[in-house]
């Protein structure tokens, strides 16, 4: 049986172990992911945590959960080596035969050689580093809350963001609003903080078009952000920083975000390097020295068709990953393998959870749009490799969640509630709906003509007042049967009764009597309670347009309902979980189980 390991759950990683097991469900073959830690770790949203805006579970998927229904066989462990004559992969504990072998195990902070950097610096490239920031910067507030002298208190008040690249800028925004927070807590000034971003380039931002640059500088300045451009930092000690034009700043926090370079765990192998560690493939992602070995994501030096070496992006990431799966594919059934051709869709910077700029397909943009696209893409991501229960987890995380600095109305509208409560109102909504459908049944709706629609009401116009010969306006039906047509009923939706709903009454009425019955049995039961109280909403809508039967509480029970009445004892609280899970075996085997 062959082997085929992916080394490291990465962005590349996650993407090549999905592919393979796609192309390879139905084969006798083992696909194996290894890493050192358990779970898939979201770097682009780090500064989140680092910066207080959500938990650090929100960063983190747990890989049982990606590769949950596949055949992917997840290894929890650290390689150590790598012997590609022998095609073996060694730990400290354990050796791991391949077949067929890609790489993906990521980056590191690149410190261009920054005297005391590296020793001083705080870096953002793992879920560990996030959390040391986050908690340095609760020490620093808490330091200076008892400190005296204005000099020290300045310096732990002082917080560098070194680079000014996406990772920096996003940092610093998270920064923005965390510190409000912390000075209320506090009792300090605001204005006693300074946050500084420091950039080597003459712009941050440097691959965003210069108009998003500019609303982004406006933005930080606006908001108390210092930006120093052509300022390449020389040296980083435990209380200041010093730049190259001779400018001292004194800091005890140094956040370094100015570069990364592949993981130095690749310096170790046999392989060509190109430049900070990237290693040299060809145009199909494949090891220009051996043929079974692949490289993706920050680990591989791609050069596109245009010449152009592939940027470090996390949709760089996934496209070589993907590639990379492919032509494992291809290469196990002997067939030509195919050229990688990544198409970059676009770039996107929160500055904050309230502010963003976006460049995405030649659409730029900023402010709220911006931050509606980057959390598209964001619940895209998530649930293409973890499924609806991640996207909850996102939105929770992202709106719910509690924070010291929520707007008031937050507090009103996501308050923790037990839906318990929510029994009684849905039970008695079904009832309601249920003796309705029963109640027309018995007056022989789905048997005799009932419905018909006259105009009524004073002056109307010549359309109005001589309605279509298609409605039923005999005395007879006048007499005994339901005038669809009330005196609020709007022009255009009497057109439809006129002209639709009457010609067609005995179906019409079928359909009222089934949606009503149905409702009440989705209510009684707490079957797809959502679906059913948007649908009683719509029919009380029509209600209103048509007859004028003015039950709005059937309107409001309805909406309340939406909250997940469901899930306190009724069917959905067994049934929604077990419909996520058929999702995403059927979106990893194409094919139905019950028992899941």
């Amino acid at each position: 049986m062959k082997n085929v390991i992916v080394l490291g759950a990465g962005y590349a990683g996650i993407q090549a172990a999905l592919t393979l097991h796609k192309g390879l469900r139905n084969e006798d073959v083992n696909i194996i992911i290894i890493d050192r830690h358990d779970r898939h770790t979201l770097l682009t949203e780090l500064h989140e945590v680092a910066g207080n805006r959500v938990e650090e579970s929100s960063v983190c998927i747990p890989l049982r959960e990606i590769f949950q229904y596949t055949k992917v066989q997840m290894i929890q462990d650290e390689i150590v080596n790598i012997d590609f004559e022998n095609k073996v992969l060694r730990s400290n504990e354990h050796e791991f035969d391949y077949d067929y072998l890609i790489i993906g195990c990521g980056s590191e902070p690149a410190y261009f050689g920054i005297d005391g950097m590296e020793a001083h610096g705080l870096t953002l490239w793992s879920l560990e580093d996030a959390r040391r920031i986050h908690n340095h910067i609760l020490h620093m507030f808490r330091q200076a809350s008892r400190e005296t002298n204005p000099e020290k208190r300045q310096a732990y008040l002082s917080f560098v963001i070194g680079g000014g690249g996406f990772t920096g800028i996003e940092m610093v925004g998270e920064l923005i609003q965390w510190v409000d927070v912390l000075c209320k807590e506090y009792e300090m000034d605001r204005k006693e903080v300074r946050l500084i971003v420091v950039e080597a380039m003459g712009r941050i931002l440097t691959v965003l078009q210069e108009s998003l640059v500019e609303k982004s500088v406006n933005y930080l300045k606006r908001n108390g952000v210092e930006i120093f451009t052509n300022a390449a930092i020389t040296k980083v000690t435990p209380t200041h920083l010093e730049i190259k034009d001779g400018t001292i700043l004194p800091t005890n926090t140094v956040i370094w975000t100015g570069g990364i370079k592949a993981n130095s765990f690749l310096e170790k192998l046999d392989l060509p390097e190109v430049k900070r560690g990237r290693i040299e493939v060809n145009e199909y992602t494949q090891s220009t020295k051996y043929k079974e070995v692949f490289l993706i994501g920050d680990n591989s030096y791609f050069v596109t068709e245009e010449r152009e070496v592939l940027p470090p992006l996390v949709e760089s990431a996934m496209q070589t990953g993907k590639a990379a799966g492919k032509n494992v594919i291809r290469l196990m059934h002997d067939k030509p393998l195919e050229r990688c051709t990544p198409k970059l869709h676009g770039v996107m910077v929160s500055i904050g959870r309230k502010y963003a700029v976006a460049d995405t397909m030649g659409f730029r943009t900023s402010g709220m749009m911006a931050m509606f696209i980057k959390h598209m893409v964001n619940i895209h991501y998530q649930f293409e490799v973890a499924g609806f229960e991640q996207v909850i987890r996102y939105l929770k995380h992202q709106f719910i969640h509690e924070r010291k600095d929520d707007h008031f109305l937050k507090d009103h509208l996501v308050p923790r509630s037990y839906t318990a409560f929510l029994v009684i109102m849905r039970l008695y909504l079904g009832y309601m709906w249920l003796m309705q459908g029963i109640k027309k049944y018995q007056e022989g709706w789905l048997t005799k003509t009932i419905i018909y629609a006259q105009r009524i009401g004073p002056a109307l116009p010549d359309a109005i007042a001589n309605p279509s010969p298609a409605a039923d306006t005999s005395a007879e039906a006048v007499q005994k049967g339901l005038n669809l047509i009330g005196q609020n009923t709007p022009y255009w939706y009497a057109w439809i009764l006129e002209n639709i709903i009457v010609p067609n009454a005995l179906l019409f009425q079928n359909m009222i009597v089934l949606t009503e019955i149905v409702l009440g049995l989705a209510f009684l039961t707490g079957t797809f309670t959502f679906i059913a109280a948007l649908i009683s909403i719509g029919m009380n809508i029509n209600f209103l347009f048509s007859t004028g039967l003015y039950d709005y509480w059937y309107i409001v029970t309805s909406i309340a309902c939406m909250a997940g009445a469901g899930r306190s004892f009724g069917v959905d609280h067994y049934l929604i979980p077990w419909l996520m899970r058929q999702w995403r075996y059927i979106v990893r085997n194409r094919r139905l189980r019950l028992n899941i």
